[in-house]
């Protein structure tokens, strides 16, 4: 089942989803589309430039809110199907559209695809191209092989540290995965990450935007966004995704 485009969904408090919106805008110098759902709870960040999006961003009503995929496809029963083989469960059935829920509790969405095919331009120096699953160390093994089951057509490699492991997609879909172990059992999260040519540089706009430093690493730096929503800046190549020295995340 050939995975046509993916999304990354940034979730975040429903109380909080007006500057949610506002800095996640700004940071990839996108516009916001008219909100959808029952409570506007909905809304898709538009590049420009003739480019198809690849981030939404929804409002939760429970929770710290987070981050997690869809998957657009040509036939989404059919990669229900695939999913539900490979150990997720189904948590809601929408006919056209699908939410479940990967072994170690990561929530995903299987969606139609409309066509997307235009992958969106580095923008100040970053690009918006990684969700991180958080996975706990007892369920780690599970589930890269659940997520490397799922997506037979995706490079599925180890990364550049023992605790990561990197699903690369095919040639122009937007967003990879990485999969992180963590010191430490407690429920599976995820976070995005974006790739920059400059750390410094980014974190300091970012900073003016509203978001807050939390700590580095080796070759990333943790953020809160103003909503508290966690996320990385990465030392990767925006452009291929990969460590300019080491050619892996």
């Amino acid at each position: 089942m050939s995975i046509r485009w993916t999304y990354a969904f940034i979730d975040r408090p429903t109380v909080d989803l007006g500057p949610a919106q506002a800095f996640w805008t700004a940071v990839t110098d996108t516009e916001l589309s008219e909100l959808r759902g029952d409570q506007g709870e909905f809304a898709t960040l538009l590049p420009g430039g003739g480019a198809d999006p690849c981030l939404k961003v929804q409002g939760v009503d429970s929770g710290p809110g987070g981050a997690h995929l869809d998957f657009a496809v040509d036939d989404v029963p059919a990669f229900v199907k695939s999913a539900l083989a490979q150990g997720a469960a189904l948590v809601a059935d929408h006919e056209d559209w699908a939410v479940l829920r990967s072994p170690a509790g990561q929530l995903f969405c299987a969606v139609p695809w409309y066509g997307e095919s235009v992958r969106p331009p580095v923008v100040h120096g970053s690009r918006l191209d990684q969700v991180c699953l958080d996975v706990p160390p007892s369920d780690h093994g599970t589930e890269v092989a659940f997520w490397s089951g799922l997506l037979p057509d995706w490079a599925s490699a180890p990364g550049s540290r023992p605790e990561f492991h990197v699903l690369r997609p095919p040639t122009g879909l937007p967003i990879r995965i990485l999969l992180q172990r963590l010191d430490e059992d407690r429920t599976a999260s995820a976070h995005l990450d974006l790739a920059c040519t400059d750390i410094p540089t980014t974190r300091a706009r970012h900073e003016e935007l509203g978001a807050t430093f939390v700590t580095r690493g080796p070759h990333w730096t943790v953020m809160h966004d103003p909503t508290g929503g966690t996320y990385c800046l990465t030392g990767r190549d925006p452009e291929t995704g990969g460590l300019p020295r080491a050619g892996t995340s």
